[in-house]
């Protein structure tokens, strides 16, 4: 039953992508803008902010609307004026130029967290090049998938366009997200490492978001106001559910005890050591599994779950120390919460290292940041770390986009290699592309071997005693 259902899904999908493949530019951005528009207004970003939060009961409803709304525009921006339809690059000097063309049907296995944005953020760069999206959302964020679905199939409907580009599965579950993705022509999978094992798994291309959340280093040269405003909002927005929330901060030893102070005044509740450990218990039970049951749920209620008392103090980020960061511990890794570990290192190769050794533990590839004055330090850190993003005195929510950073937007962070990923960065509209190249004939190149070969002619290095003729 479940596999006929998915069938049909696939194949109406299909009939509506083969009818906007000859779509033309101006097609292809009237679609794109209706479903924007829609997803943008205040009223429906209220309302899908609202049904998500009783729906999942992750994140926080305000938070919900603001990031939809500032992901549409920044997609949007991002889209605009860009050419995906019919030749897209041309280069006459090597008688090349590229076309572009869809991929197909793209199953989207989306997340719990924030399902309406990071479904309409899929869909958008979907449609602009002209694919079909089918969606298969987490079981807990179903409803809301459904509804989002919904709004952007009605945009559709209202300039003409297929509403059938744009399908949410009927039915939520393992069993239909894998399904999905065997039938699709190529795969999004965004949320926990098992769904992006499984779209590897599924033997059609795919592309996965990576696992892990920042750590960030505060030396002793950062603007620490601008550091504690940055790293307060980052941890504490939508509850610390997305992975790009500030989860780890290596502090530089002169001054930690300024800083910390600096979160307590912005609204964070610095635990004293016996907190820590209520607080450790109530989050990891059994020493290492995260209670699913606290994710994405309000300071107040972990400190409450935690018998923290904050004195009537409106508090929106937890902040625990650690004063060996160098082994493992639960709260060094995924918290998923509005939970911020605090560390003090007193030199600068011990923070990078401590960035990198925390990542190995806990996901590599995914981000860090940096806060600091000195750019030499900037570099010596994105030299030495496995990550794909580098984030310099900003919040490293800027990861999925902002109008204050260079990076595009996205709800997809792949992690490269390193993590698992099969793209290093974020997943944009040029990952939906495939391009026919047409190859002219130019006037032949005459390679220069003196160039080519200037290290062997000027010094040719001596044999190693291993290459010498006769020798095995």
């Amino acid at each position: 039953m479940i596999r006929e259902s998915v069938e049909d899904v696939v194949h109406r999908a299909r009939a509506a992508q083969a009818e906007i493949a000859s779509w033309s530019q101006a097609e292809t951005d009237r679609a794109v803008a209706a479903v924007g528009w829609h997803c943008y207004q205040e009223e429906t970003a209220g309302r899908l902010a609202r049904l998500s939060h009783r729906e999942t009961r992750l994140g926080d409803a305000e938070d919900l609307y603001a990031l939809q709304r500032r992901r549409v525009l920044g997609i949007l921006h991002d889209l605009h004026g860009a050419r995906t339809v019919g030749v897209v690059e041309s280069d006459p000097a090597l008688g090349l130029l590229r076309i572009a063309k869809p991929l197909g049907v793209i199953a989207v296995a989306s997340p719990a967290t924030a399902p309406a944005p990071g479904i309409i953020c899929n869909a958008l760069p979907m449609l602009k090049t002209r694919n079909a999206a089918v969606f298969s959302p987490n079981p807990r964020a179903h409803r809301s998938a459904r509804a989002t679905v919904d709004v952007m199939r009605a945009a559709l409907a209202s300039v003409g366009a297929p509403p059938d580009l744009l399908i949410c599965l009927p039915e939520a579950g393992r069993e239909a997200g894998s399904l999905l993705m065997a039938e699709a022509d190529s795969v999004v999978a965004i949320g926990g490492s098992g769904t992006v094992r499984r779209a590897y798994r599924s033997g059609t291309p795919a592309i996965g978001a990576g696992v892990g959340n920042p750590t960030v280093v505060v030396d002793e040269t950062a603007d620490l106001a601008a550091a504690v405003a940055a790293v307060h909002h980052g941890a504490g927005f939508n509850h610390g559910t997305s992975c790009s929330s500030e989860s780890n901060v290596l502090v530089h030893h002169s001054v930690a005890a300024a800083f910390e102070r600096g979160l307590v005044e912005a609204g964070s509740h610095l635990c004293d050591e016996a907190e820590a450990e209520r607080l450790t218990r109530v989050l990891w039970p059994d020493g290492t599994t995260l209670d699913r049951s606290l994710v994405g749920r309000p300071a107040a209620e972990l400190a409450e779950a935690a018998g923290i008392d904050l004195h009537g103090r409106r508090v929106s980020v937890l902040a625990v120390r650690c004063a060996d960061p160098s082994q493992d511990q639960p709260v060094l890794r995924e918290k998923i919460s509005p939970l911020l570990t605090l560390c003090a290192y007193r030199d600068f190769g011990e923070a990078v290292r401590l960035v990198q050794a925390i990542a190995e533990r806990c996901g590599l590839g995914h981000s860090c940041a940096v806060h600091t004055a000195r750019e030499d330090r900037v570099l010596r850190l994105a030299e030495a770390v496995t990550h794909c993003r580098v984030v310099v005195n900003q919040s490293t929510m800027t990861n999925t986009g902002s109008l204050s950073a260079g990076v595009p937007f996205t709800t997809t962070l792949s992690s490269g290699s390193w993590g698992g990923s099969s793209v290093a960065g974020n997943v944009t509209w040029r990952h939906f592309l495939n391009h026919t190249t047409v190859s002219r004939p130019i006037p032949a190149r005459v390679p220069d071997e003196a160039a080519l070969f200037a290290p062997y002619r000027a010094d040719p290095p001596a044999p190693r005693p291993a290459q010498v003729l006769g020798r095995v």
